[in-house]
């Protein structure tokens, strides 16, 4: 049985650039491009009529911005909720921070290469994040002001998790990758998985982005931290 193709909506104020993302993207048998928004409530209305599995997402947009356009999207009320990937022209964006917080599962530059473009949909379209863990941390430090002190309260969620899973938080806010982290604690990729997998859902996250937001939003992490 052939598997469905990814559907792909993509967001973006300007036609040109959606008429390259979508000449890239049709190239792949496994991707479909199922619409076009010029706006970020176009977006949202269209995440609702067409379905698809993953929003390409414009940040600086008319009428509603990818960041409001993002949060209504990935709450939207359906089995599985799609994945959002941010487009930005700038790799510091303050905005990309805003959008991770409202449910981004990662972020693109709009001169990303082509076969970066294509692997980021698959990845994404899978669970899984494509914003790089040390990426996620630099942009947390530009913005370190809107994060709690070391000495506020420990958010109820994180006396959840056990000790090592708060050591893998940690880590994974840090910016380490599974095999880093199966080195530092001297166990297997495997466990670390479970571990990830564990937080994920004791702290109601999607994936290792958001978790990494969180380990600051929460203080277990403070930027700059090492």
């Amino acid at each position: 049985m052939t598997a469905q193709p990814i559907r792909v909506l993509l967001v973006d104020d300007q036609p040109l650039l959606r008429t390259g993302f979508r000449m890239i993207l049709e190239a792949e048998a496994d991707i479909a491009v199922v619409g076009e928004s010029g706006d970020g409530e176009a977006a949202v209305a269209d995440t609702r009529a067409l379905q698809p599995d993953v929003v390409l997402m414009d940040i600086r947009m008319p009428r509603m911005d990818g960041v409001q356009a993002t949060r209504l999207i990935t709450g939207a009320e359906r089995a599985s909720a799609p994945r959002v990937l941010v487009l930005t022209t700038f790799d510091l964006d303050e905005y990309v921070v805003e959008a991770l917080r409202a449910g981004a599962s990662g972020f693109l530059l709009k001169d990303v290469p082509a076969e970066d473009l294509v692997a980021a949909i698959r990845t994404v379209s899978r669970g899984d994040a494509v914003v790089a863990p040390s990426i996620t941390r630099r942009l947390l430090d530009m913005f370190a002001s809107r994060f709690p002190a070391a000495d506020s309260p420990t958010p109820a969620n994180l006396k959840h998790l056990t000790d090592r899973e708060r050591e893998v938080l940690t880590l994974v806010a840090r910016g380490y990758s599974n095999a880093e982290i199966a080195a530092e604690l001297v166990v297997s990729e495997t466990t670390v998985k479970t571990h990830v997998g564990n937080v994920l859902t004791k702290l109601g996250l999607r994936d290792r982005v958001q978790a990494a937001v969180y380990a600051y939003e929460s203080g277990l992490v403070q930027p700059g931290a090492l």
